[in-house]
Formats: structure tokens, C-alpha cells, sequence
């Protein structure tokens, strides 16, 4: 690590001590306002996938929590977008959707420059939450299928993040949350793809979140469980196309698994838990958030893998060049 890195990353903390110092009230947990919820106001939040589930939800809730929200969904003008403008309007919610196809790198580009624009600088927060899951064996992934999983829950994220960072960068302050799953860090036969797709993205968004430590930029990995959102419909969508065109000799040899492809699945849990959680993490002091939240009622088998990762990281890198950065991050929560 070089000095002046050393030394970036160093001013971060001498800037939130130095802070706390003068009598404002920082914690590291979040700020709240008065009814006890996290206080959002002057936050600007950029959301993927909002057109239904966590995204929709959360547009809302942030909004709610005083946040300037800028949901996005791709093929504008939908029912879902006239629903949301209706909902903004009828609670005076500022609420701007913009459309936003994290498949193409012009509609990213896009969408956050104007977010931009209209905050008259830097996003505060970035949520990557738009994706897609498939069920049935992984030899009946055709490689269309395999593509566009790929393209979607892990080249989308990088999409958008890499189109908000310059001016996050330079503002040396934000936050990006990206959307993963308990299947990010276990994984269950039959569910295809999506597990390998969330497992890329635990694994980028750790490695940004290291990166970013001297740019002020913090990065946030979300792991819901099993929530009833529309992923599961969608998800059924996609299995059953694929299942028509794989051959019969290979649905033959995993039939148990083929006829348990198609899930309706995420019981009755309350899907706002997550917008909840991650408002949670935005109202957090800078610099403290955790790199990955776990949020379900149920159990969470991933949190011994959590522990244990975020020990090996810090026990091959704590030595290194790299060491503040890993130690930073995994010291958090």
C-alpha cells in the first residue's frame, strides 16, 4: 500500500472522530428521527428493480424515511410505474422513476447520469436489487439461460455501480448495496444458477468494498432468506422455457429435481423486512456499516460461513499491504 493510500484511508477516521469530537451525535448505528425509524431526509437513493418486490417496497419506505428516490424499471411506461407515480403522489413522496435495463450499458449510463443531474451531484446510495433466478438442474441451463443470469444479477450490478462511483469517488462519500441471497453462501440442488450468480456477486462486492475503503465508499452485501416477491413467478416464467426445449434425456437422468422445478416458495414472511434492514444500514455513520446483513426471521445458515470468511481474510491479508482495508471492513457490525 503506498502512503498516500495509508494516509487517505486514515484521514477517513480522523474526520469521523474529529467529528464526533465537536458534539455531533455519531454512532455506529442509525440515525433516527423521531418516531425511532432511521432518518433518511438529504439522502438520494438510486433503486434497481422497482417495479415489484424489495425495489418497490423500498422506493417507497425510503421516501417514507425523508430519502430523494430514484426508482428504476426497464420497458417504461408500465403499469407498475403508474402504480408507484400514484402511490408518490397520493403521499407526497419524492419518488422520480427513471427507466433503467441493467442489460444495456446506455440505459445505466443513462439513468444515472439524470439521476445525477437531477440531485445536482454524487447519488448518496446505490441499491442493486434487479434480478432473476431459475429452478431445475444445472446440465439444463442451456447457455442462453446461463447468459443472461449472468448479464443480469452480476453484470447489471457492475452496470450500475460503475456508472455511480466516479462521483461518489470524488465526493469521498457513499454507499453501495448490493441485493444477494442466503443461496449467495449455501446453496440448495435444483435451484440452477442463481446460487453460482450470487456467489459472484459476494465475492465482487467484497472486493469493492476493500478497494473502496480509501475512497470514502462503503459497500453493503444484503442476504435474504426465503420472502414471497414476485422472483418466484418470474423465476417460473424462465424454468418452464427452458424445460420445454431440454431434451428428454436429460430431464430423465434428474427427474425428482425436474419435478420440483417450478417453487412458490418464501412463505409468509414480510418482504419489507429488507427495505427495513437496509434503510437501517443507510442511516448508519459512514464507515461502519456492515459488509454483509443477514435478514430473515428465520434461520440464517449463512452466518458461520460470514464468520469464518471474514476470519481468513484477515488472517492471509491482515499482514499485507492490504491489511487496513481488510481489517476495516471486516471489523464492522
Amino acid at each position: 500500500m503506498t502512503e498516500r493510500t495509508r494516509t487517505s484511508s486514515l484521514n477517513r477516521r480522523q474526520l469521523l472522530g474529529a467529528t464526533a469530537a465537536t458534539g455531533f451525535a455519531l454512532s455506529t448505528g442509525p440515525a433516527a428521527a423521531a418516531d425511532g425509524k432511521p432518518d433518511l431526509t438529504g439522502k438520494a437513493v438510486l433503486i434497481t428493480g422497482c417495479s415489484s418486490g424489495f425495489g418497490y417496497l423500498g422506493a417507497i419506505l425510503y421516501a417514507e424515511q425523508g430519502a430523494k428516490v430514484f426508482a428504476t424499471m426497464r420497458n417504461l411506461p408500465r403499469a407498475e410505474g403508474a402504480a408507484l407515480a400514484k402511490t408518490a403522489a397520493e403521499k407526497d413522496l419524492d419518488i422520480t422513476i427513471l427507466e433503467l435495463d441493467v442489460l444495456s450499458d446506455e440505459s445505466v449510463t443513462t439513468a444515472v447520469a439524470e439521476a445525477e443531474r437531477l440531485n445536482g451531484g454524487a447519488l448518496d446510495v446505490v441499491i442493486n436489487n434487479a434480478g432473476i433466478g431459475t429452478g431445475a438442474p444445472v446440465e439444463l441451463q442451456d447457455l442462453a439461460m446461463m447468459q443472461r443470469l449472468f448479464d443480469t444479477n452480476v453484470m447489471g450490478y457492475q452496470r450500475v455501480a460503475r456508472a455511480a462511483l466516479p462521483k461518489m469517488r470524488a465526493k469521498k462519500s457513499g454507499l453501495i448495496v448490493n441485493v444477494s441471497s442466503q443461496l449467495g453462501r449455501v446453496m440448495v440442488p435444483g435451484m440452477g444458477l442463481y446460487s453460482s450468480t450470487k456467489f459472484a456477486v459476494e465475492s465482487m462486492s467484497e472486493q469493492m468494498a476493500y478497494e473502496l475503503v480509501p475512497h470514502g465508499v462503503d459497500v453493503t452485501i444484503v442476504q435474504p432468506g426465503g420472502f414471497p416477491t414476485k422472483i418466484w413467478e418470474n423465476g417460473n416464467k424462465y424454468t418452464m422455457a427452458m424445460l420445454e426445449e431440454a431434451d428428454d434425456e436429460r430431464k430423465a437422468a434428474y427427474q425428482a429435481l425436474v419435478d420440483g422445478a417450478l417453487r412458490n416458495s418464501g412463505g409468509s414472511t414480510d418482504p419489507k423486512d429488507v427495505p427495513r434492514a437496509i434503510a437501517g444500514v443507510i442511516a448508519m455513520v459512514p464507515g461502519k456499516r456492515p459488509l454483509r446483513l443477514p435478514v430473515h426471521p428465520g434461520g440464517k445458515p449463512q452466518l458461520g460461513i460470514n464468520a469464518v470468511s471474514a476470519q481468513t481474510q484477515v488472517a492471509m491479508l491482515g499482514s499485507s499491504p492490504f491489511g487496513p482495508w481488510v481489517k476495516d471492513v471486516n471489523g464492522r457490525g
